[in-house]
């Protein structure tokens, strides 16, 4: 066990293995998706520096935002282990009653504060964050009670981070998914969820969906049985909708390579990730459509975005706004399913075919070794995420629209794709350029990343 904060030392396995037995079921995040239901579960996201704010802000969007399933999210300083100046900061916050962090600091809390937010809700409760190195974090988190753990050593790292090194982050992460393996073999399912939207706009569903298996197998290795694959929304009905469908089909074939068959696979939609519009009625637009589509996808949950999502950091009336225009619109549209199509089968087949190419050439490099596969195929940009700040990500990959607003490749970098995709991409990107007028570029990729924000699909203009 790690103990670099005092609080650390509060973690006993065998004490922790008791608290957890004695949780009902409905507070355990693998229990509660595995229900079957008619429409996606719905969560929220959301921090605060004061336990008794978080509180408060957990029971609010429980009763009043009638949230599904409970989120702490993690402030910025636990993400970069500054536990001494996030102490300092706590100690001004109670002397202010000013809120200065942008989360809930659960190492400084510890596993008594956890299980606080755990004892005062009924409804699981997840911890989201992209800590350097979430191993302590993790410590403390799951034996305070929390049964979900958001992140990756690639989800959590290479699109929000620049100088880790994915060997050592990769490597931190199999320590936090041995941990919860020890939690299985006591009977306890803990949840794992990789961070599927990556750097949150335009990620093309193969490249999200490579990241996730991944991160499924290297967990699953470690003894995980319970993992939650997210994708964040590109816009396009049919293509988000097939990346839904294809993620639980696809991790589950390489599980089954690798003998990995006592996986739980469930799903998450993002709401988009990407720019929101200043003006709030057209926020709302963009939260309902989200909602619609992960409806009609059938994921198992929705990450709820707020009206409020390009003011800052929003309070728990807009948070609260977000998930109840989100359940509106889920609960009309799961009862109208999506007939089986031309189009949403010409989708499935494609993302299926990309992400098995990347796949493959993954497990291929580190013959067999799936984590040694991944480095490799990052130095080689046989994985490459696009616009992502790591300098051990190649940054050669450009996504953008076709004239439906599905998301292509104008440059597929050094993907393993056959020269069929590449022309099928290349075609798809040409007709747009055609259509439009102009000569497919960079500028389509910079009009794309800001036209949702600008109240269009398509970076090719805007609404009055």
């Amino acid at each position: 066990m790690l103990s670099q904060w005092p609080t650390g030392q509060e973690v006993q396995l065998d004490e922790a293995f008791r608290f957890h037995r004695q949780l009902p079921e409905e507070k355990n995040m693998h229990a509660v998706l595995a229900k079957s239901r008619v429409r996606p579960l719905i969560q929220p996201r959301g921090g605060r520096a004061l336990l008794e704010q978080q509180l408060s802000l957990m029971r609010y969007l429980a009763e009043e935002g009638q949230a599904d399933l409970l989120t702490i999210t993690i402030d910025g300083l636990t993400r970069e282990q500054q536990y001494q100046k996030l102490q300092e900061e706590l100690e001004y916050c109670h002397r202010s009653g000013k809120d200065t962090l942008n989360g809930f600091p659960v190492v400084n809390y510890g596993v008594d504060g956890c299980r606080q937010l755990v004892n005062a809700v009924d409804r699981p409760v997840q911890v989201r964050h992209a800590a350097i190195d979430g191993r302590l974090l993790a410590e403390i988190a799951v034996a305070g009670g929390i049964t979900s753990l958001e992140g990756g050593g690639l989800s959590a790292n290479i699109p929000y981070l620049r100088d880790y090194d994915p060997e050592l982050s990769l490597r931190h992460w199999q320590y936090v998914d041995r941990l919860l393996g020890k939690y299985q073999e006591a009977g306890i399912t803990i949840n794992r969820e990789p961070f599927g939207a990556l750097t949150g706009a335009l990620v093309p569903p193969c490249i999200s969906h490579a990241v996730g298996i991944i991160e499924a197998l290297l967990a699953a290795f470690q003894g995980v049985a319970s993992v939650t694959l997210s994708y964040g929304q590109c816009g396009n009905l049919m293509q988000d909708v097939a990346a839904i469908h294809t993620l639980p089909v696809l991790a589950q074939k390489y599980l089954q390579q690798f003998n990995l068959t006592r996986v739980s696979i469930t799903t998450a939609f993002h709401q988009w990730m990407g720019g929101f519009p200043h003006d709030t009625h057209r926020a709302y637009g963009i939260i309902g459509w989200a909602g619609a589509t992960a409806a009609l996808a059938r994921a198992d949950k929705v990450l709820v975005k707020t009206p409020h999502e390009a003011l800052g950091h929003p309070n728990e009336e807009t948070i609260s706004a977000g998930l109840k225009t989100t359940l509106q619109v889920i609960n009309m549209a799961s009862q109208q399913p999506l007939p089986e199509n031309a189009v949403l089968a010409e989708e499935k087949a494609l993302i299926i075919r990309e992400t098995e190419s990347i796949l493959d050439a993954v497990i291929a490099l580190g013959d067999g070794d799936v984590a040694r596969g991944t480095v490799e195929a990052l130095k080689k940009g046989v994985l490459d995420v696009p616009f992502a700040p790591s300098k051990y990500n190649a940054g050669r990959v450009l996504p953008a629209r076709d004239v439906n607003g599905a998301v292509r490749f104008l440059d597929c970098g050094n993907l393993p794709f056959d020269r069929e995709i590449k022309e099928f991409h290349r075609e798809k990107i040409a007709q747009r350029g055609r259509e439009e007028g102009r000569e497919p570029s960079f500028q389509m990729v910079i009009d794309d990343i800001s036209a949702i924000s600008k109240g269009m699909l398509l970076g090719k203009g805007t609404l009055n």
